[in-house]
Parts: structure tokens; sequence; C-alpha cells
């Protein structure tokens, strides 16, 4: 084929928009390589850190909290009780964490995202190329928590981690869409300051993690189950302590997959007006 034929060929290509998995397929060995180049500095943030954190908070004061499964939503310890939404609220901290100042620096400071669309990559591909990126993030990291905790005796039943697994990593990914969307139309990562203070550390304290949520009364309880977070902290809770209410499952299921698809629309629409409008 000649230079001419080849040049046709792209620009048919850039015009005609790759196919979402081709796009994303493009993408593959890009994500490999900062996982590999970064994954070290991320041990003690996201793994023994947060395993320190149940050790202190489950089994040390735990062992002063007498486990009353009727106060404790199923849970026949504080240990039971705090580890499933711990590590929920680990998911969401791990997805804010990746979507906020790399997702600055693709943008601004590195402009890598530009030269990924001088390519016939489009907007759609590198939001969901990146946002399984930390999809993969969020699943590695709740994995090697759920393992480690498996010998403490917490879990209920075989299937149970399993679909708590799956919950945290749902409540993983809707944090992930909706702050991406977020960071696409910051111009200034002081914004992050307000996200952090305002919005990810009162929902780790007040989103049922630590407490049932019925102790902040009704009408701030009620604010609670309001919060994404506090529906992945509720599944994963039931699940793993086989306290289920399938009903209320459904609802929290529905919740996050309604957020999530609102999040990946907001995402794509942000980056398509900061990098291509």
């Amino acid at each position: 084929m000649s230079w001419a034929g080849n040049v046709t060929s792209t620009r048919e290509v850039m015009l005609r928009g790759l196919p979402l998995g081709e796009g994303v397929g493009r993408q593959v060995d890009y994500w490999w390589t900062v996982y590999k180049r970064t994954w070290r500095g991320t041990i003690i943030s996201s793994f023994l850190a947060p395993i320190f954190y149940v050790l202190a908070m489950g089994v040390l004061l735990g062992g002063f909290i007498e486990g009353d499964p009727a106060r404790l939503e199923g849970a026949t310890s504080y240990l039971a009780f705090i580890v499933p939404g711990l590590v929920a609220a680990h998911a969401m901290q791990t997805a804010v964490g990746e979507t906020t100042y790399p997702v600055m620096g693709m943008i601004k400071w590195r402009r890598v995202y530009d030269s990924m669309l001088a390519t016939p990559l489009q907007v759609v591909h590198l939001v969901v190329a990146h946002l399984l990126f930390v999809t993969f993030r969020v699943a590695t990291s709740c994995a090697v928590f759920m393992l480690v905790l498996t010998p403490f005796g917490v879990f209920e039943t075989w299937w149970g981690p399993l679909l708590a697994f799956v919950s945290q990593v749902l409540v993983g990914m809707v944090f992930a869409a909706l702050v991406y969307g977020f960071t696409a139309r910051l111009h200034s990562d002081e914004g992050f300051g307000v996200l952090f203070r305002l919005g990810v550390f009162p929902l780790f304290l007040f989103s049922g993690a630590f407490f049932p949520v019925t102790n902040l009364g009704d009408v701030g309880a009620w604010i609670a189950r309001l919060t994404p977070l506090w529906h992945g902290v509720n599944l994963s809770r039931m699940f793993s302590v086989d306290h289920v209410d399938w009903g209320v499952a459904a609802i929290n299921v529905a919740v996050l997959l309604a957020l999530l698809a609102f999040g990946v629309w907001w995402a794509i629409a942000g980056l398509t007006k900061r990098l291509v409008s």
C-alpha cells in the first residue's frame, strides 16, 4: 500500500472512530507500564495502612465493645462489623486518590491526554480505559484486604465475601467516575482540598463504616443513607455477616448502578468539554 493510501486509511479511521473495545485495548500497554512503575509506591497506602487500621480499631478497640448482633446490624463482634465497612471505605479512598491528581496530571501537567487524542483515540476511549485501570487498582487492593482478613473469622459464609468484594469494587467504580468528572472540570488542584475535607473525610466517618447510622438520629441516618458510600458499606456488611435483606440490597445495587452510569457520562462530558470543545 502506498504512503498516500496509508494516510487516507488513517484519516478514515479517525473520522469514523474506533470501536470502544479497540480504542480501550490500544491503551493496555500504557496502563500496564504505569502500574509496573508505580505499584511499589502504593503498598503502604493500599495494603499495610488499612490492615493496621483494622487491627487497631477492630481487634484492639473491638475487644472493649460487646458484640450484640441486634445493635451491630447482624455482626457478632465489632471486628466483624467494622471490617466490611472499612474495606468499602478503602475502595472509595483508593478510587478518589486515583482520579484526582493523576487525572489532573494527564490533563494539565503532563498533557498525556493531548498526545493520545492526536491519534485515532477519542475521549470516550481515554475515560473508559482510565476508569478500568482505577477499577483494577480498587479490585486488587480490596482483594488483598479481604484475603488477609479471612483467618480472623469475620465472614459467616463462603459466598458472602465474594459478593461483598463485588459490592466494594462497585462503590469504588462509582466514586472513580464521579470524581473523574469533577477533576475534568477543575483548572486548579485547589479544589481537591475542598473535596477531601468536605466530601471524602465526612463520608468516611459518617456513612456507617464505624457505627450504625441509626446512632446519628432519624435525620442524620436518612442523610447518611443518601450517600453512595453507605450503599456500598451496607452491601459489604450484609454479605459478609450473612444478614442480607435482599430488598434493601436490590435498592443499594440499583442506586450504585444509576450513579455509575451518571458518573461515566459526567466524566466523558467533562473531558470532552475540556479538551475537545
